[in-house]
């Protein structure tokens, strides 16, 4: 996040209305695609057996020292709901509940596939001051 309260993601401005869908997809990488986490086999789930998952991804969060507190924590938000839907979506597809309604144990399980990876680095000087 820029001194101007812009957002970068992979390189390209984005609203903060399109970043919950982007860190999705980067974050589930449906389509195996090279510039993206790579996906591996998760064996021996209890509940699943195997599932395939990016397993080494991490979403970085940087901020200029200009940015606006309130939209620093926009997009953090932003990047909790993007783990919160794909565990949602995962729970209801593997086990008919939504993922506050599982019990402790498949709670675990669906957080191996999707464990919650967010680095957050300390702000920079990027540009000019605000």
């Amino acid at each position: 996040i820029n001194t101007s309260n812009q957002i970068l993601c992979q390189g390209e401005y984005m609203e903060i209305g399109l970043l919950r869908q982007k860190v999705k997809e980067f974050i589930e990488n449906k389509n195996n695609d090279m510039d993206m986490p790579q996906k591996v086999l998760l064996k021996d789930l209890p509940f699943l057996g195997s599932v395939m998952a990016t397993k080494n991804h991490v979403i970085s969060l940087q901020s200029d020292r200009g940015t606006q507190y309130e939209r620093y924590i926009q997009v953090q938000n932003e990047i909790v709901a993007a783990y919160n839907e794909l565990r949602d979506e995962f729970s209801l597809a593997n086990f008919k509940k939504h993922y506050d309604e599982l019990d402790e144990d498949r709670q675990k399980v669906v957080r191996a596939v999707y464990p919650q990876k967010i680095s957050e680095a300390e702000p920079r000087t990027y540009g000019g001051t605000k």
